[in-house]
């Protein structure tokens, strides 16, 4: 049998890791993510969990080695664990990596059953030690919560890196005692620009701190050495000498890593995103659900090397611009 071509895009960049959201649903309401009131998509429209399993193991069978489950919240996705499972046989055989992306609020429930599944490797995002700041950013009192997850998740065993978005007025003055802390905890700590995808109630322009310039007071502060360290995703990441810990700097607005991209995302929908900062996309949900679904997943997954784009368009320049698309990122999967 011929093996099945790996995934590259018309820029020659192989494709190798799937992010895939297994809902858009989510328990807390961030700020810069979306409304209070956002509006969720009815259950009919979401791949189920044998759909998102299938899709999962035609990526593989493709050249995808590295798989991150995001949202939304994936763990409040009922019987998500059972995904997680079958998914953490496939590693050894042909993944060599599963991970996922919690807010943690549910990790002191499922960090030993999703250890146990084969995840190695979680990302947790918070932006704050400080419970009013918390409360005001994600809408909800639930840091105790999420401190709670984290300590599972260092009990289970289970390496963390906590990704923080840099918050202009809300959480820059913290950044260094947070970092602290995360090293202290054995936590890496990637740090991100926000992102202009949709509609919130606040301008973004107001909170949108450049990561140069955090960079600059790191320095100050500390000794800050490039690092080799690489997961597979965008952030460059360096080490710090006096916490002994290391950082990354996701930067999609300072300063563009597009033309290293081995990434995809596919919504809960089954639209997979060639690029997270555009709209060309292909719907593989359609071609799980047709006659062939084989061969229709395999031509779509080709059409989509075809339309990835060169690189994205952010951009947050001045107050009250549009965001530079309509999808929130709990649509599209973080």
């Amino acid at each position: 049998m011929t093996k099945p071509a790996p995934l590259i895009d018309q820029f020659a960049r192989r494709i190798t890791y799937l992010r895939l959201s297994v809902t858009d649903r989510c328990d807390l309401r961030c700020a810069y993510c979306m409304p209070e009131r956002q509006t969720f998509l009815p259950k009919a429209e979401v791949l189920s969990l044998e759909e998102l399993y299938k899709l999962s193991l035609g990526f593989i069978d493709r050249g995808i080695t590295k798989l991150r489950l995001t949202g939304g919240e994936p763990l409040v996705r009922r019987d998500v664990v059972d995904l997680i499972q079958a998914l953490g046989r496939k590693v050894g055989d042909g993944l060599e990596e599963l991970t996922l992306t919690t807010n943690a609020t549910r990790l002191a429930q499922f960090a030993d059953p999703i250890a146990a599944a084969g995840v190695k490797r979680i990302n947790v995002s918070l932006d704050t030690l400080d419970r009013a700041t918390f409360a005001k950013l994600a809408r909800r009192d639930s840091l105790p919560q999420v401190l709670e997850g984290l300590a599972a998740a260092k009990a289970a065993g289970l390496k963390v890196k906590i990704n923080t978005v840099a918050l202009k007025g809300l959480n820059e003055g913290e950044i260094p005692d947070l970092i602290a802390w995360a090293h202290g905890q054995g936590f890496d700590l990637t740090l991100i620009e926000v992102m202009p995808l949709g509609e919130v109630e606040e301008d973004r322009f107001d909170h949108y701190l450049p990561l140069s310039a955090v960079r600059d007071d790191l320095d100050k502060r500390w000794t800050l050495t490039p690092s080799g360290h690489r997961t597979g995703g965008p952030a460059r990441y360096f080490d710090i000498a006096e916490t002994g810990g290391r950082i990354g700097l996701i930067t999609p607005l300072t300063n563009n890593f597009c033309d290293g991209c081995n990434r995809i995302r596919v919504t809960t929908t089954g639209q997979l995103y060639a690029c997270l900062g555009g709209n060309e996309q292909v719907d593989l949900r359609a071609a799980l659900r047709s006659a062939d679904p084989d061969a229709a997943l395999d031509a779509a997954l080709d059409l989509a090397m075809k339309i990835k784009p060169a690189r994205h368009s952010f951009a947050i320049d001045r107050p009250g611009s549009a965001p530079a698309l309509a999808r929130h990122m709990s649509m599209t999967g973080g």
